[in-house]
């Protein structure tokens, strides 16, 4: 038996899981996606938040990477690209998931430890 979800509250919840690295300078950001990995019953916002959740990792990691660079005084050319890499991928895994609700998307260049 194959059950039906809900395609308008597939977009929200899965835009909202994307969406959550915006609010990256609170740790708790990452708390959104984990609820709705736990509270959704829905397989394609589950595997949405399961996208959210490394992609909160990795912009952690390279975060770190970057601000040791900087304070050497290395990578002050990789500050700008931290910065893209924080802010456009969410923005078009919103946008695919506004327009493709049917399955989950992946980040590019991410390390999927979930």
């Amino acid at each position: 038996m194959q059950t039906r979800h809900d395609p308008d509250k597939r977009k929200l919840l899965s835009a909202l899981s994307h969406g959550s690295i915006f609010f990256s300078a609170l740790v708790l950001s990452v708390g959104i996606p984990i609820a709705l990995l736990f509270i959704s019953d829905d397989p394609v916002v589950k595997a949405n938040a399961k996208e959210a959740i490394n992609f909160h990792i990795n912009v952690w990691f390279w975060g770190i990477v970057v601000s040791i660079l900087v304070w050497l005084l290395v990578g002050f050319l990789l500050l700008p690209l931290w910065v893209a890499y924080n802010f456009i991928p969410p923005i078009w895994m919103i946008y695919k998931c506004l327009t493709d609700v049917d399955r989950p998307h992946r980040y590019p260049l991410t390390v999927h430890l979930l």
